[in-house]
């Protein structure tokens, strides 16, 4: 029996892709610069500090495992199960960065989706460098914001970003009365370019063109957690702007190598 139709139109996708060089493979396991005893130099993951590879973190971390009373499971959702660990730790978070409240997520994608899709309310607008993060596209379609109403601005612009903030109250009136309110989405880092957002110039901006504070800036901090600012917390704390920006996105699983991929991660809220 030949292969069946599915299994045709699966393989002339990876057909299409071998041809024109977009087709990706996972990498060999045996040969990764995170396996214990390689000799390799990883330059190619976000393991940034190469915490991965510690074993003194590695044997702090069993340490306290075996002393941990809850790390076999949740028994469910945290609507249904809230435990103290997570709770902890989010006290802990909080603290440390500085915030309002933390809260953890499955991973950063989750994290994205989640915000996105539910703290902008109808009537609101999005507006987002035009490199962030494919995780905020995603959330942005589970919105409740049409997609003409998500508007983009081109990367680190900031006489862009005024253009259009500028297009999205010409359109909506109301947005200078706050009755509505505006989400600028950033990344603080962009590992893919390495470029740094101009948060200052941003942040003065905002204040510039919303004086009654309806415009809020989320960034996205998953490149940065660790690398840069006191302790790692990220270049908003580095610039002293934790109570200017509304939100703000770390992980777990990149500087900190706690969950590799499937990192936790968590917003910060603050009011200006």
């Amino acid at each position: 029996m030949g292969p069946s139709t599915l299994e045709k139109k699966i393989q002339e996708a990876l057909d299409h892709r071998e041809q024109s060089a977009r087709r990706r493979r996972l990498p060999d396991p045996n040969n990764s610069p995170s396996s214990v005893g390689s000799a390799l130099v990883d330059f190619n993951s976000n393991d940034y500090l190469s915490l991965s590879t510690s074993r003194t973190l590695r044997d702090h971390l069993l340490r306290r495992l075996t002393e941990a009373p809850d790390i076999l499971g949740s028994g469910g959702s945290r609507l249904l199960v809230n435990g103290r660990a997570h709770a902890d730790l989010e006290t802990r978070l909080s603290a440390f960065f500085n915030s309002e409240a933390a809260l953890l997520f499955n991973s950063g994608f989750d994290a994205n989706v989640g915000f996105f899709s539910a703290v902008p309310q109808p009537g609101d607008v999005i507006v987002y460098d035009e490199y962030i993060h494919a995780s905020v596209h995603d959330g942005m379609r589970a919105s409740r914001i049409p997609r003409d109403e998500c508007l983009s601005f081109e990367h680190n612009s900031i006489e862009d970003m005024r253009r259009v903030l500028l297009q999205s109250v010409e359109k909506k009136p109301a947005l200078k009365f706050g009755e509505y309110s505006v989400f600028v989405a950033v990344e603080s880092l962009y590992s893919m370019d390495g470029t740094f957002a101009p948060l200052q110039d941003i942040v003065l901006l905002l204040d510039e063109l919303f004086p009654l504070k309806n415009a809020y800036l989320v960034v996205d901090e998953a490149h940065s957690t660790g690398i840069y600012g006191p302790q790692g917390r990220g270049r908003v704390a580095l610039l002293g702007l934790e109570n200017r920006v509304f939100a703000r996105l770390h992980t777990f699983g990149k500087a900190l190598a706690a969950t590799g991929g499937r990192s936790a991660k968590f917003y910060h809220t603050s009011s200006y």
